[in-house]
């Protein structure tokens, strides 16, 4: 008979595998999101060879287009950093088949104030 450690390691063992098998692929412009995050990062606070920007980007909820409501837009999210700050940056696409078209962005300081 198993040990309650063994059952609950084998239990996180196939919880963790399955869900590396059900993985999404990466949204189609997460690499032009990263690498609009750098440039992003570089606008505001100009060249510093501190600005860091994960290598991954989160797709978020879309968002519905506000002059045509049957359209959805993708949002992407990256998390950018300088020196001790961190910067969520969110990039907003149009869903054009093959392209990756930005048409919005925003950035934001993470802070407790």
């Amino acid at each position: 008979m198993l040990g309650p450690a063994l059952k609950t390691a084998a239990c996180a063992a196939v919880l963790l595998l399955g869900g590396l098998a059900h993985a999404a692929p990466p949204h189609r412009c997460a690499g032009a999101a990263i690498e609009q995050a750098a440039k992003l990062l570089a606008f505001h606070y100009g060249p510093d060879d501190r600005i860091e920007v994960d290598r991954s980007a989160k797709e978020l909820t879309p968002l519905r287009n506000p002059a045509n409501r049957k359209q959805l837009f993708d949002v992407l999210q990256v998390w950018g950093h300088i020196y001790k700050g961190q910067y969520r940056m969110r990039f907003i696409y149009a869903r054009l088949p093959g392209e990756c078209l930005l048409i919005g962005q925003e950035i934001l300081e993470h802070a407790d104030l």
